[in-house]
């Protein structure tokens, strides 16, 4: 699960529940509610209420309805904070469970590889490899191992299998592409399939098979990540 707020938007969000017009924001100035805005932990705040403040003064026009609108602004900016802070809970408690789990310090070793992926990994698996049998089972499992698709005379025709778990497939194209920004192999690997003529999404989906075959080395053998990692089978 993803955070509905990043900072700048949580900041944002937290201006609209005391300050809902141009009209109100100038009638405090940026000091005043920068102190509004530290007051309730924004980060950024001297630039956010610096920002606003010029805005309103770009603003004169007083429309219909405004009030009201305002009103329900308010309504809706609480809204939103309330249904961050229950995501925020929910994050926790999924972190928690997932550490409980034999698995996760090895699941989390594997670069790209964080709690709330791990935690789909889990999900998705059960954890269990003995299950799967094979690193190319799994892969096949989570929609990166093509199968034959022959017919008539037609042979060598490889597909993604009709049935496959779409979110251990997301959950690893997207640790795949986390893992571009701060492991060497992940990134060499990634540069070698580029470099064989496939297009980005398609060198991206390699290497998520590949830290497949990785990820289910290191769990069958309950050992972490390291810079060459036994793999079972080639990409």
């Amino acid at each position: 699960m993803e955070r509905a707020l990043d900072l700048t938007n949580k900041g944002r969000v937290m201006l609209l529940t005391g300050y809902q017009s141009p009209a109100a924001i100038r009638r405090s100035e940026a000091r005043r509610i920068d102190t509004w805005l530290r007051n309730r932990k924004v980060r950024g705040a001297a630039a956010l209420a610096k920002t606003a403040a010029e805005a309103a003064e770009g603003q004169h026009t007083a429309l219909p309805g405004e009030q009201l609108a305002a009103a329900m602004v308010v309504r809706l900016a609480k809204g939103v904070m309330a249904l961050d802070e229950e995501i925020a809970e929910v994050d926790a408690l999924i972190d928690a469970r997932f550490r409980e789990h034999p698995h996760a310090e090895v699941i989390l070793s594997l670069p790209g590889m964080g709690k709330q992926m791990g935690a789909v990994f889990i999900v998705a698996t059960g954890g269990d490899m003995d299950a799967f049998g094979s690193a190319g089972r799994l892969a096949g499992y989570a929609g990166l191992a093509p199968t034959p698709r022959d017919s008539g005379r037609v042979s060598g025709n490889l597909r993604r299998p009709r049935r496959f778990h779409r979110g251990l497939l997301n959950a690893m194209y997207l640790s795949a592409l986390s893992s571009l920004k701060n492991c060497p192999a992940s990134k060499a690997y990634y540069s070698r399939k580029r470099a064989e003529g496939k297009g980005h999404k398609q060198a991206l989906l390699a290497l998520a098979c590949r830290r497949v075959n990785v990820l289910w080395a290191m769990i069958r053998d309950g050992a972490c990540y390291q810079a060459t990692p036994p793999v079972t089978a080639a990409a």
